[in-house]
C-alpha cells in the first residue's frame, strides 16, 4: 500500500517525479483525459441548463480500473496534472471518477519539474480550482454546440461527413480571405535608381539610392519618370550635402511564450507547430541525463506570460557574467500583454548549468535544437543591448537627392548569443560607408535603374497564422497547434512549401458558413468569447451565463437556416465527362483531397475519376497538353497527356513547370514514366540509409580503435 498516490498525465512525467519522491510514494499516469462528451450525440442537455453528459472515454476501461484500484489502496491522493485549464479539468474528472470530494486538498501543480519544485508543491497542496474547470467546461460545451449544430448545414449543402468548429472555421476564413486578397491584387509598377559612387580619397565604392528632389520624396512610377531624372543628372556632379551620425541600440527579445516559441521554431528550425509542442512536452516532462536520471529541462510550455522568477534571473546573471563578462549583463523585467494569463512563467531552462552543448548526447537532434533555442533566447533576454554606430548621408546631384545609410556594430551585447529571426539582414549587420566630409565631391562609377512591381500580401505560414490569431485574441496558447492540425487533417487547407493555402473544399465550406453564420464565424466574436472564458477562469462570470447569452441568438439563426434548407437538396455540378462504365454524365463531388468526378449512378455504378488540371504551356517534347498531378505528399508534378500507363508515346514528366520556348533535353532528367519517379525516390532513401549505416559503423570502429 502506497502512502501517497500521485496521478499525472504521461508516463514520462510520472518517471521524472517518481525519481524525486521515491519511498512509499507511487506515481502513475492517466494518459490524458479519462472522461469526455460522447462522440455519437450532442452530449449537452440544453433543457437542463446545459448540463454536460460525460462518459468514460472508450478504450480506457482497464486504465480506469487500475486507477481506482491504486486510489483505493493509497492513504493520500494528489492530482498533479498540467498547470492549466485543461490540466485542471483532467484533475476534476479524476476526482469525480475516484470519488474524491471536490473540496479535498488534493491538487498540486509544477511550473517546472525539478526536485525542489515537486517537493514544495507536494508540501503545499490546494483544492481543485473550480473557476479553471468551469472555463474549460464552457469552452468544451460551446464548441460542441457550434460543431454539432452547424455541421448538418454542411452535410445538406456540400457533402456528408464535413464538420465545422468555432476557432477552426475562423482560422480557415483568415487563410481564405488572404487568398482572395492575393487573387484580386493588381500589381503596380515602380522604379528605383541606384548610384554607385566612389570616395576619391579612400577609393571605396558605395551605393546610394534615389530619394527625391530638394529634400522632398518622389515616387518613381514609370520609365519616363526615371529617364527624366537620368537625363538631368547625366553630366552633373554628386556632392555630399549632409552627414548625420548617431548611435542605435537594439534590445533583446523577451523569453518565449508558447506562440513566440512556435513562430521561432517554425522560422529557424523549420518545425511545424505539432512537432514543436511534442518536443517541448518531452523537454518539460523529463529527459534522461547520465548520472542525473530523468530531468525536466524547461518550464511549462503552454503560457502567454513573459514573467520570470527572481531565482532564474539570478542564475542567468551568474552565467552571463562568468561567460561573457560584467558588461554583457543587464537585469530585465518583461511586462506581460494585457489580455495574457500570468499564471505561469515564460518558457525557460530549469537548470542554467545544463547548457545545450553539455547535454547534447542525451538529447535527440530535434530536442537539442529546440532546447538550444529556448536556452539561448532566455539567456539573451537578460543581456545588454547591442550598440551600433550609424551614419546617414544625403548626396545631391542637380537638386536631386540620393541617400546612403550605414551602420557598424560597436558592441555585440545579446547578439553575441542570439538574434531573433524576425530581424532583417541578420547577416548584413555591418553596412559600411567610407568616411566622408560635407561638400565633398564624389566620383560617379555607374547609375542603374530597376523596374519592380508591388507584391500581394504573403500567404500565411503556420508561424504568421499563430501571430495573427494571437493578435486578434482568437484562441489561447494550448489551442494554436490543435487548431491548425485539425484544419489540415480535414483538408480545408493544405501546406505547400510552408505556405497555408485553402483547398477548393475549404473555400466552399468557408463561403457557406459566412453566408449562413456570419456572426459566429467572425474573428471579433471569437475574441469576445475568449475574453468571457477568461472572466470565468478569474471567477468574474458564471460559465452557464456565457453559454446562455451565446445560445439564445445562435439557436434562432440555426432554426432559420434549417428552415431555409428544409426542401433544399444537394445540387451537384454535372461535368462534360461521360462515365466509361455506364454512360451517365459524371458529377463533381468533394473528397478530402478536393474535387473529383463520380458517377451519379451510385451505388449501382461506383466509377470515379480525377479532375484533370492543365496549364497553358504545351509539352516541350510533343506539343500536347501538360497536366498537373499530385504525389501522395501533395507535391505538384507535370506530365504530358500522352504519357499514359498503358502506352507511352511521349516521355515528358517533370517536377518543374515547363516554360515558353523551353527545349526539353531527355538526358537532363532521368524520368521516363511515373514508376521511375518512385524508383528514384526509393533509390535515394536506400542510399541515405546506407550512408547513415556506414557513419555509425565508422564511429564504432573509431571508438574501438581508440580503446
Amino acid at each position: 500500500m502506497a502512502d501517497k498516490l500521485i496521478i499525472v498525465e504521461s508516463p514520462a512525467k510520472a518517471g521524472t517525479i517518481q525519481k524525486f519522491l521515491g519511498g512509499s510514494t507511487k506515481v502513475i499516469a492517466s494518459m490524458g483525459h479519462v472522461r469526455d462528451l460522447p462522440k455519437s450525440k450532442l452530449g449537452v442537455n440544453i433543457d437542463k441548463d446545459f448540463e454536460p453528459e460525460y462518459i468514460n472515454i472508450r478504450g480506457k476501461g482497464d486504465l480506469i480500473k487500475k486507477l481506482k484500484k491504486e486510489a483505493k489502496n493509497a492513504k493520500k491522493i494528489f492530482l498533479a496534472t498540467d498547470p492549466d485549464r485543461e490540466g485542471e479539468a483532467i484533475a476534476w474528472h479524476l476526482a469525480s471518477l475516484l470519488n474524491i470530494p471536490q473540496d479535498s486538498i488534493c491538487r498540486v501543480t509544477f511550473n517546472e519539474i525539478t526536485k525542489e519544485a515537486v517537493q514544495k508543491s507536494i508540501k503545499n497542496p490546494t483544492k481543485i480550482d473550480k473557476n479553471l474547470t468551469d472555463a474549460q467546461q464552457a469552452r468544451r460545451i460551446l464548441d460542441r454546440i457550434v460543431g454539432y449544430k452547424i455541421s448538418p448545414v454542411l452535410w445538406k449543402k456540400v457533402k456528408k461527413g464535413l464538420s465545422a468548429g468555432r476557432v477552426q472555421s475562423v482560422a480557415v476564413k483568415l487563410i481564405a480571405d488572404r487568398e482572395d486578397e492575393i487573387e484580386k491584387f493588381i500589381p503596380e509598377e515602380y522604379w528605383n535608381i541606384y548610384a554607385n559612387l566612389s570616395d576619391v580619397k579612400s577609393k571605396k565604392i558605395f551605393e546610394s539610392k534615389f530619394y527625391g528632389k530638394n529634400g522632398k520624396k518622389i515616387e518613381l512610377k514609370n520609365s519616363q519618370d526615371v529617364k527624366k531624372i537620368l537625363d538631368c543628372i547625366e553630366n552633373s556632379e554628386f556632392v555630399v550635402n549632409e552627414i548625420k551620425k548617431s548611435e542605435k541600440k537594439r534590445t533583446p527579445a523577451p523569453p518565449f511564450t508558447t506562440s513566440t516559441m512556435q513562430q521561432e521554431a517554425s522560422r529557424k528550425l523549420n518545425f511545424n507547430l505539432k512537432r514543436t509542442m511534442m518536443i517541448a512536452q518531452n523537454l518539460y516532462e523529463g529527459v534522461r541525463v547520465p548520472e542525473k536520471g530523468s530531468v525536466g529541462l524547461i518550464t511549462y510550455m503552454r503560457t502567454d506570460s513573459t514573467r520570470i522568477s527572481e531565482e532564474a534571473i539570478s542564475a542567468a546573471k551568474e552565467h552571463i557574467v562568468s561567460t561573457f563578462g560584467e558588461s554583457y549583463y543587464e537585469n530585465r523585467y518583461y511586462k506581460t500583454k494585457g489580455n495574457a494569463q500570468d499564471a505561469h512563467e515564460a518558457i525557460r531552462p530549469t537548470y542554467i548549468n545544463m547548457e545545450p552543448e553539455k547535454i547534447k548526447d542525451s538529447l535527440t537532434p530535434e530536442q537539442y535544437k529546440l532546447y538550444k533555442l529556448i536556452y539561448n533566447r532566455f539567456i539573451a533576454s537578460q543581456m545588454a543591448q547591442a550598440i551600433f554606430d550609424t551614419v546617414s548621408v544625403d548626396i545631391g546631384s542637380n537638386n536631386y537627392n540620393f541617400k546612403s545609410n550605414g551602420q557598424t556594430l560597436k558592441f555585440k551585447g545579446f547578439m553575441a548569443l542570439y538574434v531573433e529571426s524576425l530581424d532583417e539582414n541578420e547577416e548584413e549587420e555591418n553596412i559600411k560607408i567610407p568616411e566622408l566630409s560635407l561638400g565633398q565631391k564624389l566620383e560617379k562609377i555607374s547609375i542603374d535603374s530597376k523596374q519592380s512591381f508591388t507584391e500581394p500580401p504573403p500567404r500565411y505560414t503556420e508561424a504568421s497564422l499563430v501571430k495573427a490569431l494571437e493578435e486578434k485574441g482568437i484562441g489561447r496558447p494550448s489551442t494554436y497547434s490543435p487548431t491548425i492540425t485539425t484544419i489540415l487533417a480535414r483538408r480545408y487547407i493544405e501546406r505547400v512549401q510552408k505556405q497555408l493555402i485553402p483547398t477548393e473544399l475549404g473555400r466552399v465550406v468557408n463561403k457557406l458558413l459566412i453566408e449562413n453564420f456570419p456572426d459566429v464565424i467572425n474573428a471579433e466574436f471569437t475574441a469576445e468569447i475568449e475574453q468571457e472564458f477568461d472572466e470565468v477562469a478569474e471567477g468574474k462570470e458564471d460559465w452557464k451565463n456565457v453559454i446562455k447569452q451565446f445560445y439564445s441568438p445562435f439557436e434562432k439563426v440555426v432554426l432559420k437556416v434549417e428552415k431555409e434548407l428544409e426542401h433544399v437538396k444537394l445540387v451537384e455540378e454535372v461535368s462534360d465527362v461521360k462515365c466509361d462504365k455506364c454512360g451517365k454524365m459524371m458529377v463533381v463531388r468533394f473528397g478530402k483531397y478536393g474535387k473529383f468526378l463520380a458517377c451519379p449512378g451510385f451505388p449501382d455504378c461506383r466509377n470515379i475519376a480525377s479532375i484533370v488540371e492543365t496549364i497553358n504551356e504545351p509539352c516541350p517534347v510533343c506539343g500536347g497538353k501538360v497536366e498537373i498531378r499530385k504525389t501522395k505528399k501533395r507535391k505538384n508534378y507535370y506530365i504530358c497527356e500522352n504519357n499514359k500507363n498503358d502506352e507511352v508515346s511521349c516521355k515528358y514528366i517533370s517536377w518543374n513547370k515547363p516554360k515558353e520556348g523551353e527545349v526539353w533535353n531527355l538526358e537532363k532528367i532521368d524520368v521516363s514514366d511515373k514508376k521511375s519517379v518512385k524508383k528514384q525516390a526509393a533509390k535515394k532513401t536506400a542510399a541515405k540509409k546506407h550512408s547513415i549505416k556506414n557513419k555509425i559503423n565508422n564511429k564504432k570502429t573509431n571508438k574501438n580503435a581508440t580503446k
